[in-house]
């Protein structure tokens, strides 16, 4: 179901298109809201990660930012779901995504200095990648509420910047 990288890390975005689609053909409200919220732990425990490991200040940065970000988001989705009412419902796609994710920082913990920092990075672009084009193609089509569109179309701006810099960080370290 799902396809592997190379490159190491934070496994969300070790998926493809395909296997949040074959969560649900189209997700509910609830389940789109448990895939977005679980996407954005697993990068903050990636984050976490690679300021425990990396000494290197651009990745320390990047990381940083990671985490701030996606605690920002995360915030604000979980009160958008308390406001509406509506508990988020686990599924396939959430569950297969904290597997890999866990699967990815088992394989990062092995790794130390620039072999951990470009394979974390690598993983970054990947993942933002990957979950940049889940939210485009399929859950905020998907969404029903407006409030929880509006709110998976603000992260789809942040994630696309912090593809951006992912980017502009692996640049970096080559």
């Amino acid at each position: 179901m799902f396809t592997r990288y190379t490159a190491a890390l934070a496994a969300l975005l070790l998926v493809s298109a395909a296997p949040f689609a074959q969560a649900a053909d189209k997700p509910t409200d609830p389940q789109i809201a448990h895939i977005a919220y679980t996407a954005g732990v697993l990068d903050i425990e990636a984050a976490k990660q690679a300021l425990e490991k990396s000494k290197t200040k651009e990745v320390v940065d990047f990381a940083k930012d990671m985490e701030r970000d996606h605690e920002a988001v995360n915030k604000q989705a979980l009160d958008l779901v308390k406001k509406l009412k509506v508990k988020p419902e686990d599924n396939a796609t959430s569950q297969a995504l904290t597997k890999a994710a866990k699967e990815e920082r088992a394989k990062l913990a092995k790794l130390q200095g620039a072999a951990f920092d470009k394979a974390y990075i690598e993983n970054e672009v990947a993942y933002h990648k990957q979950v940049n084009g889940a939210l485009e193609t399929l859950l905020i089509p998907s969404a029903s509420n407006a409030e929880l569109k509006s709110l998976l179309e603000t992260g789809l701006k942040i994630f696309q910047g912090h593809e951006q810099h992912a980017e502009h960080v692996a640049g970096m370290l080559k």
